[in-house]
């Protein structure tokens, strides 16, 4: 089953570069050119439109909207709400990346405002995120997971994911040192990545962006979310072992090359995916 999976994430890759699906991102302005950046890496087609006077319209034309509460504000949320109210009304995917969720009060009511009023299909973040959508006890570290967060282990991690999917009805994916993916029936864990990734700002933002890229070229959200998440691991990967010696700021450009460069003989070799 596990190169099934990494069959279909080739196959996905392949139909994103052929597609150039339109992902609308309303994202926080910490990440936002990398976000655009690493979709049209991808081969995907970026726009970042959050005012309320265009952003359904925006959101009507696109194959994908992702949702980023990075640098949550009132002016934003409203973009956020009626943007994802068009995205279900079209059967267009949404993305929700619930940066923060647990940090404070503003942002925990937003998150939970989202979740009630749109119908997110797949669901991004880190363990602490998303142990607090969760309902369980979590302390964040500002936007990154807690280190006693992190510790999780993969068993509990599984069984999080796995009913945080069937009670919210979408993708979830958890981001950490091993990723989880579930839509509370199938589960993955995917092992590809290094710890170089957590010293960048925006790559669990440029995962989201990823996924959103994946989901709007095709319709399994369970495999586009895994083929995000499998790209941004493989990327990490490949850029630590080119800039090792040189430093960070070559490590964050060659997440993007090694992003631009991805290939199905890359994932295929590359892909580290076990089947719960």
């Amino acid at each position: 089953m596990s190169k099934e999976i990494v069959k279909k994430v080739c196959e996905l890759l392949d139909d994103v570069r052929n597609k150039k699906p339109l992902v609308h991102n309303i994202t926080n302005y910490v990440t936002v050119n990398d976000c655009a950046n690493i979709l049209l890496a991808i081969g995907a087609s970026p726009i970042m439109a959050d005012d309320i006077k265009e952003s359904a319209d925006i959101t009507k034309i696109s194959n994908a909207l992702v949702i980023n509460i990075g640098t949550l504000n009132e002016r934003t949320i409203k973009s956020m709400i009626v943007s994802g109210k068009k995205a279900n009304e079209l059967n267009i995917p949404v993305v929700f990346d619930p940066v923060g969720a647990g940090a404070s009060e503003f942002r925990n009511s937003i998150t939970k405002k989202i979740l009630e009023e749109i119908k997110i299909n797949i669901l991004r973040g880190n363990m602490s995120e998303v142990k607090f959508i969760s309902g369980l006890k979590s302390t964040t570290k500002g936007v990154d997971a807690s280190e006693s967060d992190m510790k999780s282990g993969n068993e509990e991690g599984i069984n999080i994911a796995k009913n945080l999917a069937n009670k919210l009805n979408c993708i979830v994916a958890i981001t950490g040192i091993t990723d989880i993916v579930s839509d509370g029936e199938c589960t993955v864990m995917l092992e590809n990545g290094t710890k170089m990734l957590s010293n960048v700002t925006g790559t669990g933002c440029m995962s989201s962006a990823l996924i959103g890229g994946f989901c709007g070229a095709g319709n399994d959200y369970f495999i586009g979310a895994i083929a995000g998440i499998i790209s941004m691991g493989i990327a990490g990967e490949v850029s630590f072992e080119k800039s090792e010696k040189i430093g960070l700021g070559s490590f964050r450009v060659g997440i993007i090359d090694a992003i631009s460069n991805m290939n199905s003989d890359i994932i295929v070799n590359m892909a580290k995916v076990q089947e719960i």
